[in-house]
């Protein structure tokens, strides 16, 4: 039988939200647009896609409602009449069945408007055979509205169900309203019930849970019954009746004897006997609760014989909800009670052979006439001997007899080696666990700080015990050489040229800070842009100033290569070359005409010809280590770079710009 988790069933939408759940997805996860170029057949297939998945997406939500809710069949017998007492097990079958319906009457739609389309010649008319399929399942669905209404309650209501175990151990408690049940169930499980003083507090069945024996129980506080007919019961009372009818758990019967709940005596009992039929085959506590107000042997003659054959029959308990008196006894035998029946239960029903096959004892085969007793060591031999002799030295003691001090050095030597929970328990509160005393070192070495074992051996053991003087003399020896001077680093004195080289490298990342911050303040600003022209007037640009900065940097611009450029542009771009700048243009060794009054590239910033001979060494080495071993993409090498395909922006356009390229 299927135990349901009832909290995880799916909610139930109205039918209205169902209906537009289900067109938004058609919406959203099918296409929306037919282009004027599709075929009849293309148009065809685009509306049968709409109707199908559709269909599909109703009756998967259908099938995953009706899968959800339990069936009653198939759940335990209490969890069928508890639903049938608070739902009504007809109406129940009946709105799950009008939904299987609507799922077929959904599929049948689905499937002959599928084929209506395939014949459809026009646009137009796949559409309409589109919006009538969609409709009929609509309206289909929208007259399952009070359906989907009352499951959706029954959803709610079992979700706040108490998941109530019908298998495993259970005390179950019963009796008149106001007896003491939720206080009992309050004082022995970690539940809170409420508790007042009028009847009917409890309405519905409430769990609590403890353990016994490291095992974990459950503690049902039912609903107080009132004695009429099962006919006459309400919807409360009845859900008492049927935990006592179906679950396999010890009954404690609640009684209260100062009557302080309206109902004397003889009604209580009256009460009991007539439900003493659903206590079949269960063990039974009758609890006489309130013994702090009217004790049992308090009662007068006459309340007496009317409990006289109550006690006779059953186990009969006295206990004070209010005190405490006497409440974890019942607890423990109504435990106690239900594991005896259980295996008393499982014995009579043969499931102990399963068990008893598993358990083998070997007997060996005789090989001769050798008969081979058990052996005993001679230790054990005469410990059992003392052990005789002290306990016959016991009960002579507990007759009169004195027994000599031999027999006490014999008890100190019997005596049964104490436990630590012996321990425990003697010390109480003061009690530690010591779990160092049990190593296996010397007294002195048990509570060091650091006693590290590893693989079985104790690290201790392997230190060496000189390991401090040996420290003390490194350390000494390391103070010498520092004395000495040994660790001292040796001051490097730059000579002129290096010096030279770091103040003008030192210049220029000067230079570059500046120039870079102009350039993010200038682009950062909100004023309009001039134009190139308009803006070099505020530049203060000047051909001292240029000498003086190239000077500082270490370049001299002589007047005869570079004074036509500097005039030139003091005069505008327009400045066309003289005759002197013609007549220097030389012929290099690669045949390329180049100006002799423009300084090449690689010679720029460089004053030193040695030095501007190892740069270029250096960069070939660079370049020819990258094109030859590595085959890498070089100087010379052409290069076309990717430009923007059109097969990369393809597709429909998202939200933005409309120009693909």
């Amino acid at each position: 039988m299927a135990l349901y988790n009832f909290k995880k069933i799916m909610v139930v939408p109205p039918a209205k939200d169902f209906v537009d759940i289900i067109l938004s997805k058609t919406q959203r996860k099918t296409p929306t647009v037919v282009h004027k170029q599709y075929k009849i057949s293309r148009i065809r297939s685009f509306y049968m896609r709409k109707v199908k998945f559709t269909q599909q997406n109703f009756h998967d939500r259908i099938s995953q409602i009706i899968q959800d809710f339990p069936k009653l069949d198939n759940v335990h017998p209490f969890y069928a009449d508890l639903m049938n007492i608070l739902y009504d097990k007809d109406h129940y079958k009946l709105a799950l069945g009008q939904l299987n319906t609507a799922r077929h009457l959904i599929d049948n739609v689905g499937k002959d408007y599928a084929r209506l389309l395939k014949f459809g010649d026009t646009l137009y008319r796949c559409k309409q055979l589109k919006r009538a399929a969609l409709g009929r399942m609509a309206t289909i669905m929208k007259r399952q509205g009070p359906n989907l209404s009352y499951l959706e309650s029954v959803r709610q209501h079992l979700a706040r169900l108490p998941s109530i175990d019908p298998y495993t151990r259970t005390i179950l408690l019963c009796g008149f309203p106001n007896v003491g049940k939720s206080s009992f169930i309050n004082k022995i499980t970690r539940a809170d019930v409420e508790v007042q003083p009028y009847a009917f507090t409890t309405k519905a069945l409430y769990v609590g849970h403890m353990d016994y024996r490291y095992l974990r129980w459950q503690v049902i506080d039912t609903p107080g019954i009132l004695d009429k007919p099962l006919e006459e019961r309400n919807t409360i009372e009845m859900q008492a009746v049927t935990a006592l009818a179906h679950l396999r758990a010890c009954v404690v019967y609640m009684m209260d004897l100062s009557e302080q709940c309206g109902k004397t005596l003889e009604e209580q009992v009256k009460l009991f006997e007539s439900i003493k039929p659903l206590f079949a085959n269960k063990p039974l506590i009758v609890a006489f609760n309130k013994i702090d107000v009217t004790p049992l042997s308090s009662l007068d003659d006459d309340r007496k014989l009317v409990l006289e054959q109550l006690i006779k029959d059953n186990k009969v308990m006295e206990m004070s909800t209010l005190t405490e008196q006497g409440v974890i006894e019942v607890k423990t035998e109504a435990c106690e009670k239900l594991l005896a029946t259980r295996v008393e239960t499982k014995t009579r029903l043969n499931k102990t052979e399963g068990i008893m096959n598993r358990l083998h004892v070997t007997q060996p085969a005789p090989r001769d006439a050798k008969t081979r007793p058990p052996c005993i060591p001679d230790g054990a031999v005469e410990f059992r001997k003392k052990r005789l002799a002290l306990l016959a030295a016991k009960k002579a003691e507990e007759e009169g007899d004195e027994g000599d001090s031999e027999e006490d050095e014999d008890q100190m030597e019997v005596e049964k080696k104490k436990t630590e929970r012996d321990i425990e328990v003697e010390m109480g509160d003061d009690y530690i666990l010591d779990l160092q005393k049990k190593y296996d070192l010397p007294e002195e070495e048990k509570y060091d700080t650091i006693p590290e074992f590893w693989e079985g051996h104790n690290i201790a053991d392997y230190i060496d015990p000189d390991i401090f003087k040996k420290l003390e003399a490194l350390e000494k020896e390391e103070d010498l050489r520092e004395a000495a001077g040994m660790y001292t680093v040796p001051k490097i004195e730059l000579d002129d040229t290096m010096q030279e080289i770091c103040r003008l490298a030192k210049q220029i990342r000067d230079k570059k800070a500046i120039m870079r911050d102009e350039a993010r303040i200038i682009k950062s600003s909100t004023k309009p842009k001039l134009p190139r022209t308009a803006a070099a007037k505020d530049r203060d640009r000047s051909v001292s100033r240029l000498r003086t900065q190239m000077n500082d940097l270490g370049v001299e611009p002589s007047e005869s290569e570079n004074a036509h450029y500097l005039k030139a542009n003091k005069r505008g771009r327009s400045a066309t070359k003289s005759p002197v700048a013609t007549k220097r243009m030389r012929v290099d060794s690669e045949g390329r005409a180049r100006s002799m009054s423009k300084t090449p590239r690689d010679e720029m910033g460089v004053k030193n010809p040695e030095m501007r001979i190892k740069l270029k060494d250096k960069a070939h080495r660079a370049i020819r280590k990258k094109v030859g071993k590595k085959g890498l993409k070089g100087e010379a090498d052409r290069f076309i770079g990717t430009k923007m395909p059109k097969h990369l922006f393809t597709g429909k356009r998202g939200i933005g710009k409309t120009d693909r390229r």
